[in-house]
């Protein structure tokens, strides 16, 4: 027996009844033989670890733009927080770990630089706008090695694709990650706030529900999500809970992400993103290979240019503005 059926036998026998077992899923964009060691979802894992999409994330915002520090999450460490707290929630409850690890560590492969402020500057300028999580799908269909993309199962791709609050995963680990990523982006955010002196503390009412820590915060809402879910086909807070968590990311939203500081930073981004996104519009021939092959494989100019902007880091983005539209001196010694 191969030791990929003896880890699907496992599955079998220590999964519960609401998990999805790798035996059951839908299958790939593409046949493709299976693998003697893993099972699908696992060479889903290995395949997004392995990615390039998934190293730019270590040089991609999460929410302060450029940030002085080397201890500030970037989209790469938020990815890896979600990660290990969809984890913990999928062993409670009898769930496949590694679909939920799958999902997890893709669904931001297909963020912009400059977090949420370059999603909207993309939005806006392309002309069917734009979405992180269709882009995370598009980057492991599409734009992943040259253009033959990953290649993942069913079961993943919907995750990637449904994991923001409008969408409804069709797995309860997909229903894992989309939980699992607001408890880690909303308390990794405060802790970060708080490092930075945009805040002093969360208000005392928080305090009282979940604790005065970042490690208190995320385990308070990680038990009661387990509380709440065992022994049902759904992932779900206690209403407390839920309260409490959308009335946390209402406090961060009117102190930190619309902050005065944070809104003239994002006009920033804005006028940057905007002047590279029509620069390469114009001159198409500027970007790297793999994208020159997409439109000339049939994809829209425009949506290429959006590929090309959206993958890259912030540093690269910076770089690029300032060898296309600042001037230099010239070394004349």
């Amino acid at each position: 027996m191969l030791l990929r059926e003896k880890q699907e036998e496992i599955e079998e026998k220590i999964l519960g009844p609401f998990a999805m077992k790798s035996t059951q899923t839908r299958g790939r964009l593409k046949a493709e033989e299976k693998c003697d060691i893993r099972t699908d979802f696992q060479r889903d894992r290995d395949r997004i670890i392995h990615c390039k999409a998934f190293r730019r994330m270590k040089h991609k915002t999460q929410v302060f733009i450029s940030p002085e520090g080397d201890h500030y999450r970037t989209r790469l460490t938020h990815t890896l927080e979600v990660a290990q707290i969809a984890r913990t929630i999928a062993r409670a409850l009898e769930l496949n770990e590694d679909l939920t690890e799958a999902i997890a560590l893709g669904h931001d492969l297909g963020h912009t630089p400059f977090g949420h402020a370059g999603e909207d500057t993309l939005n806006g300028l392309h002309r069917d706008g734009f979405e992180h999580n269709k882009q995370s799908l598009r980057v492991v269909d599409m734009i992943e090695k040259d253009g033959h993309g990953l290649n993942l199962t069913w079961e993943v791709r919907d995750g990637i694709l449904n994991h923001r609050t409008s969408g409804k995963p069709s797995t309860m680990e997909g229903l894992v990650v989309r939980l699992s990523d607001k408890i880690a982006y909303t308390n990794h955010d405060i802790d970060d706030a708080i490092r930075a002196g945009v805040i002093k503390d969360i208000p005392q009412e928080f305090k009282e529900v979940i604790g005065d820590s970042s490690s208190s915060r995320i385990n308070a809402m990680i038990r009661d999500t387990i509380a709440n879910s065992e022994g049902i086909r759904d992932i779900r807070m206690s209403p407390e809970m839920k309260k409490t968590l959308g009335d946390l990311r209402e406090f961060m939203f009117k102190t930190v992400y619309l902050s005065e500081n944070a809104l003239m930073e994002k006009e920033k981004v804005r006028n940057m993103l905007t002047f590279l996104y029509n620069y390469y519009l114009e001159n198409t021939d500027q970007m790297d290979d793999e994208f020159i092959r997409l439109i000339k494989n049939g994809e829209h100019k425009d949506t290429v240019v959006c590929d090309y902007i959206a993958c890259m880091t912030d540093r690269f983005s910076i770089t690029a503005f300032k060898r296309l539209f600042i001037p230099t001196s010239w070394n004349i010694y």
